[in-house]
């Protein structure tokens, strides 16, 4: 198994989801931590999927 490409890291104020591959941050910053978009991510990556699942974590935000 590779290195994941995707990866969820704490900062201050919840989790921002960093990109290995272009070393920089991937979308917002989310209050808890993207687990099911972290593997839809680094796996399938449904386009369909993951826009319901941005969908619902930025919908938790509010």
């Amino acid at each position: 198994m590779g290195r994941r490409r995707y990866v969820a890291r704490g900062v201050p104020g919840g989790y921002r989801i960093w990109d290995n591959k272009v070393r920089r941050w991937w979308d917002d910053l989310y209050e808890l931590c993207p687990d099911d978009l972290l593997n839809e991510l680094n796996g399938a990556r449904d386009y369909d999927k993951l826009t319901a699942l941005l969908k619902r974590y930025r919908a938790m935000k509010r």
